[in-house]
């Protein structure tokens, strides 16, 4: 897998624009990497040094459209901390 496989987008939410101010970024990432291969991707792409991922995996809703039910799609988010110094210019 390369690092743009693994790093799927930058999630901008308002939760994960509240953490940027403490060096934080959120990533929607592929659901086989694991947070080795996270890390590398994101200093990788972004050139900055990553100090710490957390990852989280989001179950899929239950979803109806008219008569069909379904479900969405499992999500794997990566909580991506960089050291001091670094940030990520999201504009």
């Amino acid at each position: 897998m390369t690092s743009y496989d693994i790093l799927k987008t930058l999630l901008r939410s308002e939760k994960a624009t509240l953490l940027e101010s403490q060096r934080k970024y959120l990533f929607l990432v592929s659901d086989r990497a694991n947070k080795i291969q996270i890390k590398n991707a994101v200093e990788e792409i972004y050139k900055v040094k990553v100090q710490s991922v957390n990852t989280k995996i989001s179950g899929g809703k239950l979803r109806k459209v008219r008569y069909q039910a379904g479900y969405e799609a499992d999500r794997k988010k990566a909580y991506v901390t960089l050291k001091e110094g670094h940030k990520i210019d999201v504009t």
